[in-house]
């Protein structure tokens, strides 16, 4: 964080809370706090908030780079680098470290220590329209962190470790860098001391399996049911199989549904869409065909006799579509969208077979010769509107940009309204 160094302000205030000088030893902290705590602590009916304040004073006064920022810049220089004044930690937690619990007796404080919930593993689970209309299972292999069992997550073999003197207990620490007169930086980041868990162990009492990490990986082989009509995007959790570490609830195993695109067919809720051709010839006269489905059926498509399928329109057959998810029973619909192929041209002879079994042409068809010739002949071209349009529109960007660069545009624009 960059920033102007602050104004000097009350850098006392701590002291005062735990009752010790300025130049009060970190053994004289520890003891003024474990007195002070033990008085205010709210299951003995003491003051939350003067408990609150207790932990607050001490988390900064008992680290050397907090205390350092603090003895030079009060405790708005904490709050504009760490957001909170060093007040970041659960005083209960700070408390525990003390007393490894309550010493009032009754099984700890009521607030006693509270385990943080590990991170979800989440994974992406492509599967095909198939899978997903039949459904289907799967076999993944993972790899995780569990507890090692030797040392029950300890880490040690006595099942003891101690608070790192780096960062005291606290997992991080705070750089501080001056870079002006008026300027300074301040960094916070993972002691690399104990890597971040507050706590070191000896060489001699590492625990031989883990090497002191607490944690052993493991292969874990878990069989994902995709179940049908399940949906793109839907979660299948698997809980308590993530990473596992000490004093920490263990995040789930979350698998997300990413369905794989269909060359045949499209899903639309519990819909399907597929897209069909015809000739003219079908369109008009009839038609049938072989659908193969999703799960191998072949399905007989055909037309009603004397029925003309229009182009760009819809049938349905119904129960054809996607199992509805947890009622497989029941399915929606299948759409088939018609398109219709007409010839390039035709010639004379099949103009005059068609004129004579099609129904007569439209009366404003039918000019005479007299009004042909009062009329101005054109000619059809065939076009493509995107390529069209775009052309158009380049066309244009070109035009604005040449009135830019022309100098006195706007002038001789009014001059020509005058």
């Amino acid at each position: 964080m960059f920033g102007r160094a602050p104004k000097k302000s009350d850098n006392t205030r701590y002291y005062e809370i735990l009752g010790v000088s300025q130049n009060a030893s970190h053994d004289d902290l520890k003891k003024a706090y474990k007195k002070a705590a033990i008085k205010n602590h709210p299951d003995k009916g003491g003051d939350p908030e003067k408990f609150k304040e207790l932990a607050q004073a001490y988390d900064v006064l008992s680290d050397p780079e907090k205390r350092e920022i603090y003895d030079q810049y009060g405790e708005d220089a904490l709050k504009e680098g760490m957001g909170g004044g060093g007040g970041g930690h659960d005083p209960f937690d700070i408390f525990s470290s003390f007393f490894g619990g309550s010493p009032f007796g009754g099984g700890g404080s009521s607030r006693g220590r509270r385990q943080r919930r590990g991170e979800d593993v989440v994974h992406s689970l492509k599967v095909s329209l198939e899978d997903i209309y039949l459904g289907t299972s799967k076999k993944l292999s993972l790899s995780r962190n569990v507890l090692c069992s030797k040392c029950n997550g300890k880490g040690s073999k006595s099942g003891a470790s101690s608070k790192c003197a780096g960062c005291q207990g606290t997992g991080m620490k705070v750089t501080i860098r001056h870079l002006g007169p008026s300027m300074i930086q301040q960094m916070q980041h993972a002691c690399n001391e104990c890597k971040g868990t507050g706590e070191t162990i000896s060489d001699k009492d590492r625990c031989t399996q883990c090497k002191g990490e607490k944690v052993v990986q493991e292969k874990k082989v878990l069989e994902v049911i995709v179940e049908k009509g399940m949906q793109s995007g839907q979660k299948i959790s698997f809980p308590g199989e993530a990473d596992e570490a000490p004093e920490t609830v263990t995040g789930d195993i979350v698998f997300i549904i990413h369905q794989k695109e269909h060359p045949k067919f499209k899903r639309k809720g519990e819909d399907l869409f597929v897209e069909h051709s015809l000739s003219l010839t079908e369109a008009l006269c009839g038609f049938q065909f072989v659908l193969t489905h999703l799960d191998g059926r072949q399905l007989l498509i055909k037309s009603n006799p004397g029925e003309v399928v229009k182009p760009d329109s819809f049938k349905a057959i119904n129960d054809e579509g996607m199992p509805l998810y947890q009622r497989p029973f029941m399915k929606g619909k299948l759409y088939i969208h018609f398109n219709v192929d007409f010839p390039e041209s035709l010639n004379p002879d099949q103009v005059k077979a068609l004129e004579a079994i099609l129904p007569s042409k439209p009366g404003a068809s039918q000019l005479t010769d007299m009004e042909v010739d009062e009329c101005e002949e054109t000619t059809l071209h065939d076009v493509n509107m995107e390529e069209e349009m775009r052309r158009k529109q380049q066309a244009q960007a070109e035009a604005y940009d040449e009135d830019d660069d022309m100098p006195g545009g706007a002038q001789r624009v009014q001059c020509a309204q005058q």
